[in-house]
């Protein structure tokens, strides 16, 4: 089970939560649960960029970071069945009644519980053209065992990744409109701009940088009231 902590945060104070409002368009980067505890959800397409976020996020708020992709895949690229990764999802959220940062949506595998527990559901939704070349990188990258693969056990293979139908560039590739669209209606019913808890963020990356600058400011706005009080 891949669980991370990162550094300390203290938030005990609903006026600490509070101090972080008009941050971003008049909205909090994060809405949290009104008491100081977060559970983030990040979707998008593969090589999007959630792994990358989550990781960050998790160090900021110091919460674990679950990535769904190593409860479901076993050594050798086995599949978990359903029943065993919606127990592995289940067990790994209930570890951390305060919070947690989990990245992949597994939907159609574990249902709605990750996302429905969550208290913001951060969607990233680059241009393909931003994130395919970064996707290809790492791809290489883990076929030449410069960076760990998605899950333990699970080694890239040329004839996998390059040459098969199911490699996850083409998956890339073919499920960049389907996620797209996907999302696009969950965030209409669902966005922070008609009261949701879900949030988009596209562009070339200027928007993704400013929305986490805003979290550290959220972060530091909390720490400074808890320590006032």
């Amino acid at each position: 089970m891949s669980i991370h902590r990162g550094q300390t945060l203290a938030v005990t104070s609903r006026n600490a939560v509070a101090h972080a409002d008009g941050l971003s368009n008049g909205l909090r980067p994060l809405r949290g649960n009104g008491k100081g505890g977060f559970k983030v959800h990040i979707v998008g397409n593969s090589g999007s960029g959630k792994s990358t976020l989550a990781l960050e996020l998790a160090a900021l708020l110091d919460l674990p970071c679950i990535h769904l992709d190593q409860l479901f895949w076993k050594p050798g690229w086995r599949e978990s069945t359903d029943e065993e990764f919606r127990e592995r999802v289940r067990n790994a959220i209930d570890q951390s009644p305060r919070g947690w940062v989990v990245d992949g949506d597994y939907q159609r595998r574990a249902g709605k519980m990750v996302s429905e527990e969550a208290t913001d559901v951060i969607w990233l939704d680059p241009p393909l053209i931003l994130y395919f070349p970064r996707l290809l990188l790492r791809t290489t990258m883990r076929l030449f065992r410069l960076v760990p693969p998605c899950s333990p056990g699970c080694e890239e293979m040329a004839s996998e990744a390059f040459f098969s139908r199911n490699s996850i560039l083409c998956w890339c590739l073919s499920q960049h409109s389907v996620v797209h669209k996907r999302e696009a209606e969950r965030y209409r019913t669902d966005g922070v701009h008609v009261g949701g808890k879900r949030r988009r963020i596209g562009g070339w990356g200027g928007e993704l940088a400013a929305w986490k600058r805003d979290v550290e400011e959220m972060i530091r706005a909390a720490g400074s009231d808890v320590t006032s009080d």
